[in-house]
């Protein structure tokens, strides 16, 4: 029996939105389900007391950061990345592929692995399938992601085809090193850039070795929407039903939606804590960029329609000044509102696609929010 199971409960009737439940050793998740992204332990500028109490079911956090800072073995030692952090909820760890990936000039793949140099002191590292499964397993999380290759975008198909089959013989290697861990899951990765075929190959391969869940990643990287749309029209097909499906690394609505429209059922992204940062809240009526002209007398709330914290106790007005003068409590507050809001709009669309609305759900929003 694996550590993490999957209920389909509902499909929609139009589209293939579809309600389910995951069940892992920290509880259950309903899905589809937004998870907040704790790079290095840590959502940044909120509580995890915070994401409990508006709705939070699953968080994310990053095998590469947390084996440089401050390493697997001291997480290990005080108790796991749950007891280290004080999150008693569900935790997916990422296999650090992505980010080493993402160093370019500083890292070398070869068929055992990557060897690559720290982006914090320049210090040479090697994580292979085997050292990536290990770290997650000191880690703790419920969920370990394969250590899998994600090719840029764009790349040719003789690149990625090869991408895919060491992808494919490194998640057989992560399956052979997990060896049925009773306590925590691993779920495969299916790559295949934006080639059907190549996509279409990849699952095959996944599949055949039997993860209890599967994601698709090597989207959102810098590839038009269009093509990501033209993707998920037929990618979540080649995934088996019965098994969580997991899009990675998308984070705004409009994705979020478009993606559950075709059949996925977990996102993650960095977006929402990012731009809040960075002075950007989402709402119910598209985005307000809270350091415009246009908020310096606006005593109103962020988004009227939202029950959040922040938008209970706080105008614009205020949030422009703590921003434009450079306060914490500016990345605090925005943070904490724009978690809200994609927790709050997961739960609006589980609850549209339990009463067969999800259409209409859909349109509606996007009338109200306006250009996407």
């Amino acid at each position: 029996m694996d550590a993490v199971t999957f209920e389909l409960i509902k499909k929609c009737s139009k589209t293939k939105a579809r309600l389910g439940k995951i069940k892992t050793p920290h509880g259950y998740i309903e899905t589809p389900v937004f998870m907040p992204v704790g790079t290095q332990a840590t959502v940044k500028a909120i509580k995890t007391e915070e994401l409990k109490e508006m709705g939070a079911q699953i968080i994310l956090s990053n095998t590469y950061h947390l084996y440089l800072r401050p390493g697997h073995e001291l997480i290990q030692e005080a108790g796991g990345l749950h007891k280290f952090m004080n999150w008693d909820g569900s935790i997916l760890t990422d296999s650090g592929g992505f980010q080493v990936f993402s160093l370019g000039d500083l890292r070398k793949i070869t068929e055992e692995g990557v060897t690559f140099r720290s982006h914090i002191d320049g210090s040479k590292h090697f994580l292979s399938p085997e050292k990536a499964i290990e770290i997650q397993g000191a880690l703790g999380s419920d969920i370990m992601m394969a250590f899998d290759e994600c090719p840029p975008y764009p790349a040719d198909r003789e690149y990625v085809k090869a991408s895919l089959e060491r992808t494919t013989r490194w998640a057989k290697r992560c399956k052979d090193v997990h060896n049925k861990n009773e306590k925590q899951s691993i779920f495969g990765i299916i790559q295949g850039g934006m080639y059907k075929d190549l996509r279409y190959e990849s699952a095959c391969q996944l599949v055949e070795m039997d993860f209890p869940g599967y994601a698709l990643g090597g989207l959102s990287v810098g590839e038009p929407k269009e093509i990501m749309y033209e993707v998920l029209d037929y990618a979540p097909d080649f995934m088996p039903a019965h098994k969580p499906r997991y899009l990675m690394g998308v984070g705004s609505p409009d994705y979020l939606l478009e993606g559950v429209e075709r059949g996925i059922d977990m996102f993650d992204c960095v977006l929402p804590t990012r731009i809040a940062r960075n002075g950007t809240a989402m709402t119910s009526k598209g985005r307000v960029v809270i350091k415009n002209a246009a908020y310096e007398r606006d005593f109103s709330p962020l988004d009227s329609e939202c029950d959040c914290y922040t938008c209970r106790n706080y105008s614009r007005a205020y949030l422009r000044h703590l921003f434009k003068a450079n306060e914490i409590l500016s990345s605090m507050l925005l943070t904490h509102h724009n978690l809200h809001f994609l927790i709050s709009l997961m739960k609006k669309t589980r609850k549209a696609i339990e009463e067969d609305r999800f259409s209409e759900f859909k349109k509606s929003f996007y009338d109200a929010y306006g250009e996407i």
